[in-house]
């Protein structure tokens, strides 16, 4: 396959696109973005309904999830943390694989096994951690690739509204997940004599058998790359690798641009790649209070069909919040302005739960909580941004920066233990602490990069009308 994705045939497909008419061309973009849009927004239903699988732990445990499993002292964390022990193992591979196959709609088959084996799982302790770890293996595929797939058809100033329109089902599941779980733990409490969120009845096997079913459907629709996806016509796989070069990507996607082999090398000599890294591990400490948003509710004193209920609309306001940031980050081509007041946002939700047990502060500051949202999805559109150029490296990149990541979800799944409670003061504290270190650094690599921007510039002065080919291509901040 690699050689017919030669020096000529590229050439030929970009002067396609270029010998257009300017209106014909604009016409042309319009229809190829939309046609994107309608086939990528499956993902927003893969991400809804994963996020939904891996949420229901959480709610499962205000039905009766630790007492009916005697599950003591840090087991129930451990049972968390251990699932993103996969993701760290698997991440890197996976993703390599993605870029050497250009099929990266089979980093899908990752979502249904999440689903197959989150059915069997919580039911037999004796089976030990072996069972949680696969659930990893099985998952590891599914952020990286999503986030790499949008970013090898997506401009850069279109990144962040696709990126919240994909990944903007993990948000709103993150509130309609509590409220399917609610349904189903109270109708279906006792059904064929075993408790509602077990395997042989119905939380784990029905939103997980859904994911399933929509995850072979997304197989069809999703796209590969714009080099070897069929249902494009010639003009437009012409004008989407074009309209990637003309934003800035000095290296087109395709196969023998750019070998897995240097792009692993490239990521992992570039600094930049680690400090986003551990600014993310930071980060995702932050974000533990996600997995245990229903118990947090449940300090509130209600009961668990009404504590679920309660889970939900800070996350619609979420989405709502999202969507709005990322529109304004894409138009003004900012990004860390964006995440800082997202994250401002956040420190004052923690700060209002550690000052009162008020119920109205209290539940008024989880909606300021959830909005760590807008900030998580203008983040990974950073990421995408800075390390936009070369295709191969970013894949890496990305899949380095997840994986590594997820050391802040291990640590972060034992940040809420049951005798901190119910004020989890002490949990607030650790998360707004890592809050402020994540965003002093990502506030570094802003200073940076601006310098960077400056730099180029004064480049392309220096060098005057000498310069053949100037450099389009500009870090966002």
């Amino acid at each position: 396959m690699s050689a017919l994705w030669d020096a000529k045939s590229e050439t030929v497909q970009v002067d396609v696109a270029s010998s257009l008419p300017s209106h014909a061309c604009e016409d042309l973009e319009r229809r190829l973005v939309r046609k994107l849009d309608l086939r990528m927004s499956v993902i927003v239903l893969l991400y809804a309904l994963n996020y939904v699988d891996r949420a229901n732990a959480s709610s499962a445990r205000l039905g009766g999830f630790e007492k009916d499993l005697h599950l003591h002292g840090s087991q129930y964390p451990t049972i968390l943390s251990i699932i993103y022990v996969g993701f760290c193992v698997m991440q890197e591979y996976v993703s390599a694989l993605a870029r050497e196959t250009c099929h990266p709609d089979s980093l899908l088959y990752g979502d249904m096994g999440y689903s197959v084996n989150i059915n069997r799982d919580y039911t037999e302790l004796h089976w030990g951690p072996s069972r949680p770890f696969f659930l990893g293996v099985a998952e590891a595929p599914f952020f990286p690739g999503t986030i790499f797939l949008i970013s090898g058809w997506y401009k850069r100033d279109e990144l962040a509204v696709r990126t919240t329109l994909v990944t903007c089902g993990s948000v709103i599941s993150a509130g309609f997940g509590s409220l399917f779980a609610s349904g189903i733990l109270t109708s279906m409490q006792g059904v064929l004599g075993q408790a509602a969120w077990r395997r042989e009845t119905w939380l784990f096997y029905i939103e997980g058998g859904a994911t399933i079913v929509v995850a072979i459907c997304a197989m069809f629709i999703l796209p590969n790359f714009p080099h070897n996806t069929r249902w494009l016509t010639p003009e437009e796989r012409s004008l989407a690798i074009s309209r990637l070069a003309n934003d800035g990507n000095g290296r087109i996607d395709g196969p023998g641009k750019q070998t897995t082999v240097q792009g692993l090398w490239d990521a992992l000599s570039d600094w930049k790649v680690w400090w986003f890294a551990v600014a993310l591990i930071v980060d995702y400490m932050v974000l533990s209070f996600v997995i245990y948003f229903p118990t947090i509710v449940a300090t509130m004193g209600y009961d668990t069909t009404v504590t679920l209920l309660l889970a939900a609309p800070p996350w619609v306001l979420a989405t709502i919040g999202a969507f709005t940031l990322s529109r304004y980050s894409d138009k003004k081509q900012q990004r860390f302005i964006c995440i800082f007041v997202s994250n401002t946002l956040v420190a004052l939700g923690f700060t209002i739960s550690i000052c009162t047990m008020n119920m109205v502060a209290r539940y008024f500051s989880l909606f300021l909580m959830a909005q760590t949202a807008a900030g998580q999805i203008v983040l990974w559109a950073w990421v995408n941004n800075t390390f936009a150029r070369q295709p191969a490296k970013r894949a890496v990149a990305v899949a380095l920066i997840s994986a590594m990541s997820a050391v802040g979800n291990i640590i972060g799944s034992f940040v809420w233990p049951v005798n901190w409670g119910p004020t989890y003061r002490y949990s607030y504290a650790i998360c707004l602490a890592a809050l402020g270190v994540s965003t002093a650094m990502l506030g570094i690599m802003h200073l940076h990069l601006k310098r960077e921007n400056e730099q180029i510039d004064r480049n392309e002065r220096n060098a005057g009308n000498t310069l053949q080919d100037p450099v389009k291509f500009r870090y966002l901040v």
